[in-house]
């Protein structure tokens, strides 16, 4: 081998001396002898130390050549290694100064002790204590601080920092770790800067990929950093600048991971990153998409690490990033919303922050992004309840409705969560259970919603999540029967539906099974065909469900095994247990291994989980019983779930009510009725109530298996049906015409007694037995019809309805609470209620007793409920017996046999009803009406009622009503689809034909006097668009031509009410031409050929012959125009003033409409100020549209006495006979809009009013003087001009650009039909031009079109929704959009001085 020259001693030519036993090193020894040698050599120098100047000028020439070429090239890594020793240690010795001068020199021989440091790669080598030493030392002395003299020292500190980074791992030591911390550390603070090239090898360790690769050098460097920040974050922020304000991305090769090093960097010290953040503000307003995103995911991280101060200590930079939740480039805004979530959990203290960007999200157009915000605020939540305020979760709550799918259900799953977490499992305590209480009652709301997948989802949630179906029996009972008592109204029937649901879906199934099992027939196969369509409605998406379920029929009638699993599964006694064994085997029998995804099996799985009952059983029910109980004996925990014992016992009896109803099996046991029997006992009527309710449900097999029970329950039943509440005498008649074989023995030993005792005297104890009566004669009409007849003949009417006994209480109100009807009041709709029952149980009108009943009925009506005229009875009771008439009315007309004597005149009085003066009694019949035709049990030509909704001034009420007539729409549609035999009833099916009943409705409305006046008119367009424009939200199979074929044909007949009528013929015909033409107008389809002739209701028409063709238009073309447009604002009476008021002068002030100014629904007698001959039935003065309308509805109002406006009294021999008629009565109407300002004006200013409220009116006499009536408010025309000229004058001085001479008085006289007070207006010009109307001294209110050009300044003023009758409204109401045929106007309400 051959060694490079040795370099000669830079001393001069002097002999190298070696220490006391050594050897001359040269390259003519081995290298074993080499390395013996300079072992002997390392030894002497360790021994040495700086103060021995002696021995360091006797081995200066040694140290000379040690550093010789020889030595730093030797191929042999242990002579390396010693030589590297030995020159660390001559560093150490001749410090400060290094023998060795030439820089060439220097470096050649750090580089060479740093290539030796390698050796500290392996902690397991023999010479690894040398590699130690040789670090120990170099990091002690500092030896690597020489090199600050070399111009290229950064060569060095470069290879040497790459080395340690290299070479340091995880079975290094302490002592290891911080001997190579020292050493490069003392470079970077002891030298003048880090150059970037050292920077790069101390940061190239933090990227993820390395810091993955060798943890050890991550936290190698971590340490380095933080103990120079000092020094190092000068140099830190100079190359982020450079980066990410200069764009000079070629200065390191790290540019592209300036993020990741940022993030890396604050976690090790935020200090280094000072200079740095103000430079992230900058990036997050860039232009480009791409790079604020990676900035906002760089912050993101920094902001919710979970030591993060950086919000509070940056505050610029925190608001700039929370701006980005509102960045327009959508995958910002989505990582915005996923950093909020560990910032919740790790900064709780910046929520306030973020609640208000959140809500902003929320409502993001972006699906993902709402999803994402439920997912942030519920991942927050489940971590710690706290971390989320009451702010965040009301977002969730909203979403919870959202219209996409994916983001509802993730709420309502979230939601479900957090109630599992921390109401069912108390994880934080009460304290969080009560924060998020309501979560019970929002999740179970959801189930109103129509959607199948929300009703799923519920069903679902409240299986796994509100009452677990995996906790044993009595702990999911207890969960139940307290989740019951703490729900609220409407979750609570949301619950009830979710099992009737069920319920139903079972029987379906059940029914699909028994035709199973039936021979095949084109019948059979038809029904089963029907059966698998009802039940894919029940499953989300319909058309896949409906192919789904063909399939599994298919299925069933090949596989009797799985019949009899289904069968089991929905038998009325299997188990919770049975069920999940049941449906596991259904599952395990269609599943195909081979399949990854099955849809076929998850359909039938969603149908499983339906119909499976998981919850109640007969050892459930029993559970349920025992938790009773345990609530009546007092010692159950129900106030530590925070409910009260009464509550728990009557919410429990409820919840077993409705149990009753959909597993009636599961409650046959003693002990179950035994517990029964203790709450018919108790005090309480709603739980005795209950009770007898769940004796009825499921006592079938008392009577024959239960003798004991049998022997206590009938006397209990006897006493509740002759003494106990009118529910309770109810339940009880139902319960013993349910369960007992001999029940008419026991109706008789009911009925006798009951029907001696009657005593109209005593009218408190009047009502149970009528109900008792009613119940009993319509449950058994065979037995006991023949004696009601004489009960009914000469009790009931005679004794009861048609007399008067108590006066009622005059205060004025228009309805008042249950507590407060007389008794007497209350016996006469109980009698009302018997007679109807009476009927309902013969079912045949051979006696003629439907007849009479319903003439009763109908001078009920016309009398407004005071049928003997006497006027001893109150308004507020006269509401309940006009309820009670027109509920009757409509029971009666649910059975085929009494519906085909209604005449025309009577319907026409029952659905008038609807626009009664009484809030409570619209919306009361409103909702009896709906619930009966949504069941399909009315007849269609009720549903034409809705139509005159529209009428209504409420607007919540014309709301309700548009849903109703939406609702029953679908109904019926879905029910012509669903039932192929439906096809040969379409005429009493399908919704279209209730227009032939809706315009025969509005021909004969009471309000319909003038038919060719506007304001009637427009009346009349309202209703019939009213229901229009829900029949024709969709053009399916052409029914606009259908309609307009229909209108048409109805113009060929004749009024069948009063077919000689010349007038009323008339005003059919114009209600078909503005039906006509709001189809016209509405429709470009409608004159297509019309796909069949449609018929019409001989009971309403009759068809002429073919000769007879009626083509005459009864709307002029001027009326059209009005009618499409509005009708035009007057020409103002003075020329175009235009010029600004120079002077000041008194404005007009409207007056603004608030709750107590409005008094609807307020009685008052006939006064002076209202016509006899007026027909009025709704007052729909439209500023009652507020939400405030309802509760001063029937608010007690001024009343003026007037003597002359009594009514004739109509006699009283009114009977139930088929030869007595009632009295002739003329019909009240609805009062018009306009007359509802005047109360409210009147009361404001302490004046007596004169309108009356909001509802039909007694008509009268039409014989009486209508301008007497008038002369209580009216003055004379001299006393007017008296008074009123100084004031005109004056207000004319103030009014600048109006001479005197320019005003037009105007006298408003009382019309012939509208009854109003005289009283004067002047007309004025404002500043704009525009009308404005003064009232002087007329009450009335009058729509001012100063206040509508305030109102809408670009011209699009509206009048009043309904006007004042024969034109006597103020001429401002023009400019409603061209089209617009449903256009709702608003009064405007003049302050009065009086």
């Amino acid at each position: 081998m051959e060694f490079p020259q040795q370099q000669k001693p830079a001393a001069g030519d002097g002999k190298i001396t070696y220490p006391p036993g050594v050897k001359e090193i040269t390259d003519k020894i081995s290298n074993d002898e080499v390395v013996k040698r300079l072992k002997m050599v390392v030894k002497t120098y360790m021994d040495m130390d700086q103060d021995s100047e002696e021995e360091k000028q006797q081995y200066l020439a040694l140290a000379l050549h040690l550093a010789s070429e020889f030595f730093l090239r030797n191929p042999n890594k242990d002579v390396r290694l010693l030589v590297a020793c030995c020159l660390a240690d001559i560093f150490r010795i001749y410090a400060p100064e290094a023998p060795y001068t030439s820089h060439d020199k220097l470096k050649d021989i750090f580089l060479f002790i740093t290539r030796q440091l390698k050796g500290l790669e392996d902690t397991k080598s023999p010479q690894f204590n040398r590699y130690f030493y040789l670090l120990e030392n170099l990091a002690w002395v500092k030896s690597y601080n020489i090199c600050f003299e070399l111009e290229d020292c950064n060569e060095i500190f470069i290879q040497l920092f790459k080395t340690l980074f290299s070479v340091i791992n995880n079975s290094h030591n302490q002592k290891v770790q911080m001997h190579m911390m020292d050493l490069m550390s003392s470079i970077i603070m002891e030298g003048d800067g880090v150059t970037q090239e050292l920077l790069d090898t101390i940061l190239i360790n933090l990227i993820p990929a390395h810091k993955n690769l060798n943890k050890q050098a991550y936290d190698l460097a971590k340490t380095l950093l933080k103990r120079t920040v000092q020094t190092i974050e000068t140099c830190i922020a100079n190359f982020f600048n450079q980066v990410l304000v200069m764009g000079k991305s070629s200065v390191s090769d790290l540019s592209e991971h300036v993020f990741d090093l940022i993030q890396e960097l604050f976690a090790i010290d935020p200090m280094l990153l000072t200079s740095v953040m103000p430079q992230l503000e900058f990036k997050l307003k860039s232009n480009d998409g791409e790079e604020r995103l990676a900035v906002v995911r760089l912050l993101a991280k920094l902001f919710g690490a979970k030591d993060s101060e950086l919000a509070s200590q940056n505050r610029p930079l925190w608001q700039c990033f929370l701006g980005r939740f509102n960045d327009i480039h959508v995958p910002v805004r989505l990582e915005c919303v996923k950093f909020a979530s560990h910032c919740l959990m790790n900064h709780p203290d910046l929520a306030r922050d973020l609640t208000e960007y959140l809500k902003v999200r929320s409502h993001d157009p972006e699906e993902a992004i709402r999803h994402d915000v439920i997912v942030t605020i519920i991942n927050a939540g489940k971590k710690d309840l706290n971390l989320v305020n009451d702010q965040l979760l009301g977002f969730v709550r909203e979403r919870t409705l959202d219209k996409r799918w994916r983001v509802r259900k993730e709420a309502m799953m979230g939601l479900a969560q957090l109630y599992k977490k921390y109401c069912l499992h108390h994880e934080a305590g009460k304290e969080s259970a009560q924060k998020i209480s309501w979560i019970k009652d929002k999740l179970l709301h959801i189930y109103y919603q129509n959607s199948i997948d929300d009703k799923l989802l519920v069903e679902k949630i409240f299986a796994q999540y509100m009452v677990p179906h995996s906790l044993d029996t009595e702990e999911k009972m207890k969960c139940l029967y307290y989740l019951y008592a703490c729900l609220d109204t409407n979750a609570v029937k949301a619950l009830n539906e979710m099992w009737k649901c069920q319920n139903m879906l079972r029987s379906l199934v059940k029914e699909l099974l028994d035709l199973h099992k039936l021979p095949v027939s084109e019948a059979n196969n038809t029904a089963m065909f029907g059966k698998l369509m009802s039940i894919a409605k029940n499953l989300p998406d319909a058309g896949k469900a409906q192919d789904f379920m063909k399939k599994f029929n298919q299925v069933l009638g090949e596989d009797e095994k799985l019949r009899v699993q289904l069968e089991m599964l929905i038998s009325p006694t299997c188990s919770c247990k049975q069920a999940e064994i049941c449906v596991r085997e259904i599952t395990r029998k269609l599943t195909f291994p081979k399949q990854p995804t099955n849809p076929f099996l998850e359909m039938v799985k969603f149908l499983l989980e339906r119909i499976a009952p998981v919850h109640i059983d007969s050892e459930a029910i029993s559970a349920l019983v025992k938790l009773l109980n345990k609530s009546i004996e007092g010692t159950a925990d129900d106030d530590e779930e925070g409910v009260t014992p009464d509550t728990a016992i009557r919410s429990g009896l409820e919840l077993l009510k409705v149990l009753s109803f959909t597993h009636p099996t599961a409650f046959h046991s003693a002990e179950t009725y035994e517990s029964l029997l203790q709450c018919l006992k108790m005090e309480d009527e709603k739980v005795a109530e209950a009770a007898i309710q769940i004796f009825r449900n499921t006592g079938q097999k008392i009577e024959t298996e239960l003798q004991q029970i049998r022997s206590t329950l009938i006397p209990i039943l006897h006493q509740k049906a002759k003494r106990g509440t009118p529910h309770q005498a109810k339940q009880a008649v139902h319960c013993i015409h349910a369960i007992f074989n001999n029940k008419e023995v026991q109706l008789a030993q009911i009925f006798e007694p009951l029907s001696r005792s009657l005593n109209a005297d005593v009218p408190e104890q009047l009502i149970t037995p009528l109900v008792s009566l009613g119940h009993i004669s319509m449950l058994a009409p065979d037995q006991f019809a023949s004696p009601m007849k004489s009960i009914v003949a000469n009790f009931i009417v005679k004794d009861l309805l048609m007399n008067d006994r108590s006066v009622g209480n005059k205060n004025g109100k228009l309805w008042t609470t249950d507590e407060e009807v007389s008794p007497e009041v209350l016996a006469k709709v109980q009698a009302i209620k018997l007679l109807v029952r009476w009927l309902l149980g013969m079912k045949n009108n051979q006696s003629k007793s439907a007849n009479s009943t319903l003439r009763l009925l109908s001078a009920m009506l016309v009398s407004e409920g005071d049928l003997t005229e006497q006027k001893k009875i109150s308004k507020s009771d006269m509401s309940r017996l006009r309820l009670a008439a027109g509920g009757a009315i409509m029971k009666l007309a649910q059975e085929p046999c009494y519906h085909d004597i209604i005449t025309p005149e009577q319907f026409q009085l029952c659905g008038l009803v609807i626009n009664d003066e009484c809030y409570q009694v619209r919306q009361i019949f409103a909702q009896k009406l709906h619930l009966a035709l949504v069941k399909l049990m009315l007849p269609l030509e009720y549903l034409a009622v809705f139509a005159l909704c529209a009428k209504d001034p409420v607007k919540e009420r014309r709301a309700h009503a548009r849903q109703c007539l939406l609702k029953n729409i679908s109904v019926r549609r879905e029910y012509i689809k669903q039932n192929p035999l439906a096809q040969e009833k379409l005429v009493s099916l399908l919704p279209e034909y209730v227009v032939p009943y809706m315009i025969h409705l509005l021909a004969h409305d009471p309000d319909f006097t003038k038919p060719h006046e506007y304001e009637q008119l427009k009346d009349i367009k309202e209703c019939l668009w009213f229901m229009l424009e829900v029949l024709m939200t969709k053009n399916e199979n052409n029914s606009h031509a259908f309609l307009r074929k229909m209108v048409e044909n109805i113009k060929q007949t004749k009024d069948a009410q009063c077919p000689e009528d010349a007038k009323a013929n008339e005003k059919l015909y114009i209600v078909c031409d503005v039906a006509l033409f709001v189809i016209a107008n509405k429709s470009t389809a409608c004159h297509l050929d019309s796909p069949k002739d449609p018929v019409l209701p001989s009971k309403f028409f009759i068809i002429q012959d073919k000769d007879f063709k009626n083509d005459k238009e009864y709307l002029t073309t001027e009326m059209r125009q009005m009618l499409l447009t509005g009708k035009p604002k007057p020409a103002p009476v003075l020329g175009a003033v235009n010029k600004t008021l120079t002077v000041p002068g008194r404005r007009i002030f409207t007056k603004t409409t608030t709750a107590s100014d409005t008094a609807s629904n307020t009685s008052t007698n006939s006064s002076s100020a209202i016509n006899k001959n007026s027909v009025s039935r709704i007052n729909s003065n439209a500023a009652t549209e507020s939400s405030e309308s309802r509760a001063q509805e029937n608010n007690e109002n001024p009343v003026i006495k007037n003597d002359e406006g009594k009514k004739d009294e109509p006699s009283q021999n009114a009977t139930t006979d088929a030869e007595t008629e009632a009295s002739p009565v003329k019909r009240r109407g609805r009062q018009p809009k306009t007359a509802a300002a005047a109360p409210a004006a009147a009361e404001k200013e302490g004046t007596a009013g004169t309108a009356t409220g909001r509802g039909r009116k007694r008509a009268a006499d039409a014989n009486s003087n209508p301008s007497a009536d008038s002369i209580n408010i009216k003055m004379s025309k001299q006393q007017q001009q008296n008074d009123e000229g100084t004031k005109r004058q004056i207000d004319l001085q103030r009014w600048p650009f109006v001479s005197r001479e320019s005003v037009k008085v105007i006298e408003w006289e009382s019309g012939e039909e509208t009854g109003r007070a005289v009283g004067t207006f002047a007309l004025f010009l404002d500043s704009e031009g525009n009308t404005e109307l003064e009232l002087e001294s007329s009450p009335e209110a009058i729509n001012c079109g100063r206040e509508d050009k305030e109102r809408y300044p670009q011209g699009d003023t509206k009048s009043t929704r309904r006007g004042a009758p024969s034109g006597r409204q103020g001429e401002s109401n023009s400019g409603d959009k061209a089209g617009g045929l449903a256009v709702k106007r608003k009064p405007v309400k003049v302050k009065s001085r009086l």
